[in-house]
């Protein structure tokens, strides 16, 4: 059995993780715009400035709000609808022939489905200890 003060630990600790796991590629379609640019064209995508930028958004605005621990169960909720939608459209490796490609897509589709899913579950347990939501319940 794992001592509860351990236990204590593990949301917030896993808030941070999937924070930074947000920060970094929100913040690089902004430093490597031409480079997302290609990657959604080859992928048939639409809109393409302006989804760039709405999901970069997104996930810069929702790494903040998971390091706060700021209204997390909201924004863990949209974090894996965007990281679903992102999989889906981006991640198709069931269209792809045989080779590195398809595999890549479809190791980057299910590790985006496990994000999901940890997104989920953060949504349902909300911001654990070390949290502006925590601290606001208290008040």
């Amino acid at each position: 059995m794992i001592p509860e003060a351990l236990t204590r630990l593990f949301i917030p600790a896993g808030r941070i993780i999937l924070a930074v796991y947000f920060l970094l590629p929100g913040l690089m379609k902004f430093t490597q715009y031409d480079m997302h640019v290609d990657y959604m064209a080859s992928h048939g995508m639409f809109w393409i400035p302006f989804f760039l930028i709405l999901s970069g958004l997104i996930q810069v605005g929702g790494a903040a709000a998971l390091f706060a621990g700021y209204q997390v169960q909201i924004v863990a909720f949209v974090l894996a609808g965007l990281t679903f939608i992102i999989s889906l459209v981006m991640h198709d490796f069931w269209t792809m022939a045989e080779g590195l490609q398809r595999s890549h897509e479809t190791q980057n589709f299910f590790k985006n489905m496990g994000i999901t899913a940890g997104l989920l579950v953060l949504s349902s347990a909300g911001a654990g200890a070390f949290s502006v939501d925590n601290r606001q319940r208290k008040a």
